[in-house]
């Protein structure tokens, strides 16, 4: 027995949104294949698309941070590194990686975002080591190549 699509009225589309998301994301895919822009709830739409390219970028900066904690760790405290620190940096290079070939527009945003978080890793660093912040560079001193670099450890 064939279905007939009842047209959702656009306050039902709204109140969808609020109340049951995974269902509102069907109907907008659904209303975005069969080319029904009427009727797509388009404000929380582009609220949506806007929060995940800005999630993305969020996760490249946060990992960015990660990977420069470890790199200073292991550079100002080469007797104590370990294969956590190790570990993780190499953890981090390959979602940043994977996140630059999924999105290669980012690219050009690595040494931005590095700098960006520069101070915040050298104060996680310092309370991860005992080592003053004084002790580390007051500026990024990795190139993008360096940071990443799958093989390159200090």
């Amino acid at each position: 027995m064939n279905q007939i699509a009842v047209p959702m009225p656009q306050a039902a589309i709204t109140s969808e949104y609020d109340h049951d998301f995974s269902q509102w994301l069907e109907r907008q895919a659904e209303l975005l294949r069969a080319k029904d822009f009427e009727r797509l709830d388009l404000s929380n739409l582009v609220e949506e698309i806007e929060d995940m390219g800005k999630s993305i970028k969020h996760e490249l900066a946060s990992r960015l941070e990660v990977l420069i904690v470890h790199l200073l760790k292991c550079e100002f405290q080469p007797d104590h590194k370990s294969s956590s620190w190790t570990g993780s940096i190499g953890e981090q290079r390959s979602q940043i990686v994977r996140k630059l070939k999924q999105s290669p527009s980012l690219k050009r945003m690595v040494m931005e975002y590095a700098n960006d978080c520069y101070s915040s890793a050298v104060i996680r660093a310092a309370n991860d080591t005992g080592l003053p912040e004084h002790a580390f560079p007051p500026r990024l001193h990795y190139s993008q190549d360096q940071l990443l670099d799958l093989r390159y450890i200090p």
